[in-house]
Order: C-alpha cells, then sequence, then structure tokens
C-alpha cells in the first residue's frame, strides 16, 4: 500500500518549530497544488493545526521527497528539523489518521475539534484537486472508525479541550470570574469555545476581535458580546482583564508596546494571557513585562493532564476500535484486488449470455415455439457456463489437486459428499433440459 504519513506534532517538536512549519489557510489551495508536483505525490493532503502539521499522501514517492518539499516550502533546511518529524507508511499511517481524527493523539485526548480540522483538511484537498483514489478511501475509513470511536466511546462526554484548559487555568488566577472582562482575539472554532466556556463561568463583559468585522459581530450576537477590528485592539486592550488569542494570521497580532501602553491604563492591575495561536499571535516578548501573566498552547498542559484521567478508559476501548478499523480496511483494500477479475467474470458470461439470446430471439423470428426455444436457451446457457470450469475441474481431478476442487465447492456453495459421480460426468451431462438431471457434484478423494 503506497501511502505515506509525514508529520510533526506537540510531542515531537517545540512550539518554535511547530510554527516555522504550519501553513496558511489562505494559501493552502496552492501549497497542496506545489507540493504534489514538486514531491511526486499521486494523491497528498495537508493537516495544520496549532498542535500538528501532518503530510497525507499516495503514490510512488519516498518520505525523503515529501520532507524536502516541506522544509523549502517553509524556507528550512532538513537538518534544521532534526528529528522534529515522524513518517509512518501503509498500515501504520492509516492507524495513525485513525488515531488523529478520534482524538487520541492530541494533546487533549478524545478533543473533538480534530475530526472536524480532518474533514476540513480532506474538503480543502478535493478542491484543489489533489485528493483522490487511495487516499480519499483511506480518509472515508478514517471519517468512519472516529465516528464509532466517538459514539461508543465516553471520550468525548468531559468537556477537555484547549479551549476548556484555558478557561480553567484563568480561574485558578481569578476568584471572581463575574468581575472580569475578557477580550478574545479570532472568531474561529476555538474562540467559540472559548466564549462559551467564560459565559458558563460567569463572564459577563467580553470583547471580539476578528479581522472582519462582520464575523466578530455573527460570534459576538450570540453570547451578547462586543465586536471589534483587529486594528481597534489597543483601544480596547486596557479593559481586558483576560486575553485569549487563536488566529490564522502568519504575523503577530499583538505586539510588547501595546500591551505597555495597556498596563500604563490599567494602573498595573495585571493581565492574564493565553496565546493558543502557531504562528503565535502575541509576541514571547510580551512575556518580559511585569503584571502580565502569559501563556502558549504548550503551557497547557499541566491543566489539560489533571483532567485526561476522566478520559483513559474510554481510550481504551477507541484503540480496540481503531484496530478493528485497520482490519477493515485491510480487508477492504484486499476486496480490491478481485474488482478486476469481477468484472472479466461477469462480462465473459454476459457475453456468452448475449450471444445465447441473440440465437434465440433469431429462433423466435423463424416461428419456433417459445417452449421449444426457452429450452434451447436454457440448454445452451448451461452448456456454455459449465464447459469451461468442468475441463478444469476434470483436469484437476486428473492432476490429484484436492484444493481446487474444494475452492470449487467453496466458490459455489456445492454439497460435499462422500462419494459423487466421477469427474467425466461434468463433461458429459454437464446440463440436462426437459426432465433430464443436471449432474454438478465432484468426486472429493479421502
Amino acid at each position: 500500500m503506497p501511502l505515506i504519513v509525514l508529520g510533526i506534532n506537540h510531542r515531537t517538536a517545540s512550539l518554535d518549530v511547530r510554527e516555522r512549519v504550519a501553513f496558511a489557510p489562505d494559501e493552502m489551495i496552492l501549497s497542496l497544488q506545489q507540493g504534489r508536483e514538486a514531491s511526486g505525490a499521486d494523491t497528498l493532503a495537508i493537516l495544520s493545526t496549532c498542535n500538528r502539521t501532518e503530510l497525507y499522501a499516495s503514490g510512488n514517492i519516498t518520505q525523503d521527497a515529501l520532507l524536502t518539499w516541506l522544509a523549502a516550502h517553509h524556507r528550512l533546511s532538513v537538518d534544521s528539523l532534526g528529528t522534529s518529524y515522524y513518517v509512518l507508511e501503509d498500515d501504520k499511517a492509516v492507524q495513525h489518521m485513525m488515531k488523529v481524527a478520534s482524538g487520541l493523539d492530541s494533546m487533549v485526548l478524545g478533543e473533538p475539534q480534530i475530526l472536524g480540522q480532518m474533514k476540513s483538511s480532506y474538503a480543502v484537498a478535493q478542491k484543489a484537486g489533489t485528493v483522490d483514489g487511495l487516499l480519499a478511501q483511506v480518509f472515508q475509513s478514517v471519517f468512519s472508525t472516529a465516528k464509532r470511536v466517538r459514539s461508543e466511546t465516553a471520550i468525548g462526554q468531559n468537556p477537555v479541550s484547549v479551549a476548556y484548559a484555558a478557561v480553567s487555568l484563568a480561574q485558578r488566577i481569578f476568584s471572581a470570574m463575574n468581575e472580569v472582562s475578557a477580550l478574545l482575539i479570532g472568531a474561529g472554532e476555538t474562540v467559540e469555545l472559548l466564549a462559551r466556556h467564560l459565559r458558563e463561568q460567569g463572564v459577563g463583559d467580553i470583547i471580539v476581535a476578528n479581522r472582519t468585522l462582520a464575523r466578530a459581530r455573527e460570534m459576538a450576537d450570540v453570547f451578547s458580546a462586543e465586536a471589534i477590528l483587529l486594528s481597534d485592539i489597543p483601544g480596547y486592550l486596557h479593559r481586558a482583564d483576560i486575553v485569549i488569542s487563536s488566529t490564522a494570521s502568519q504575523l503577530p497580532i499583538l505586539g510588547k508596546g501595546a500591551v505597555e501602553s495597556a498596563l500604563k491604563q490599567r494602573k498595573h492591575r495585571p493581565i492574564f494571557m493565553v496565546d493558543i495561536a502557531v504562528p503565535r499571535d502575541i509576541e514571547p516578548q510580551v512575556a518580559q513585562l511585569d503584571d502580565v501573566y502569559l501563556y502558549t498552547v504548550d503551557d497547557l498542559q499541566e491543566v489539560i493532564e489533571v483532567n485526561l484521567r476522566h478520559r483513559e478508559d474510554a481510550a481504551s476501548q477507541a484503540e480496540a476500535i481503531i484496530e478493528q478499523g485497520v482490519l477493515n480496511w485491510k480487508n477492504q483494500l484486499r476486496g480490491q484486488q478481485a474488482v478486476g477479475t469481477i468484472r472479466a467474470f461477469r462480462d465473459n458470461f454476459g457475453a456468452m449470455r448475449d450471444a445465447e439470446l441473440d440465437k434465440a430471439l433469431a429462433s423466435i423470428a423463424q416461428g419456433q415455439s417459445a417452449e421449444q426455444v426457452l429450452r434451447q436457451l436454457a440448454h445452451g446457457l448451461t452448456n456454455k457456463f459449465l464447459h469451461a470450469p468442468s475441463t478444469r475441474l476434470k483436469k484437476a481431478g486428473e492432476q490429484g489437486d484436492r484444493n481446487y476442487i474444494r475452492w470449487t465447492h467453496d466458490l459455489f456453495d456445492l454439497p460435499i459428499a462422500d462419494e459423487t459421480p466421477a469427474l467425466d460426468s461434468l463433461t458429459e451431462n454437464a446440463a440436462s433440459v426437459g426432465g433430464v438431471t443436471t449432474k454438478t457434484t465432484i468426486k472429493d478423494e479421502p
């Protein structure tokens, strides 16, 4: 199975490395098309999130070709990636994709957002025209297995996510959440979860900042929040006790100078900040400021580990479902190997049928009775269908090939008797019409 997964994730690489290999969403289609051509892959899909960048490819391709393109695309040297990447092939690649989609490989065990992100990566690859055939079939098996994990285990029941962890960390700092104000930067799914968790904890004053005001207002309306543009942030930052950012920007949105100005207006009341984005939205130098508590997505690990215990039992059940999913995929792939034979089998017998039918129609046109024509049709079809296999079986019997005979019994669901007529009867009496019994039994020697 020519399938490769090449990836870099939170287990293998630091945030510094991950943000250097992240793909910009608005450039993804072009990146896919360039990547497929440059690497020589037949098909290619890319998953790029805050915790991972993974390339899924199929065809006559090597991991070196994928790695070389990935590094070149981000203007990096292959050596600079060091041991940050991993490569999985064939069955192991399918298993890994199923684990990722099910949330078993996430920083937050069982988090549900990753399945939607993987579906989105598949949809974008379809739009780019870089995924079909084998890789498309793999994605469908992956989604089916992930759906089973979600529906048959409790892995997604507890509210454990990066967004949940960020809000939990804020609760440790602010004893009265109903007295604080929050600025959320971005308007994607993660920010929506943040807004929901903040509301559940009693935060009443929420500001949503986004690149487009329409999207910010759309989310603000849902949570009774205030909507502003990214460019308006400096004028509102001093109001925020909590700042959480998660955008797809390739450049920092919030710099040290803007935060310093806000702190002066706040009379140095502290600000709690969480930067979930990769690449980072908040300049790392902001952490050097007094009265600022800045956390990145990696810093949330401690909070997340406390909540993982609720999902560990479900994870073992999910592993079993994934193992079954991989087995089902292998069986499906093996089954496809017989497709050509099945097609040839049907085409061959279809041609025989059409030939005999043409003869029958000609006989009817010449005035023969319908009953006589039908008998001739049945006789002709049976003889044509059984001639080749009967001849092969007779030869197998002569050569003592008992396996061939047993396989024939299994293929055509024939009864196996202790004593049956000799194989010669297969060719002498392959079929009958008008009350003569058709003989198709085969002698299976002890």
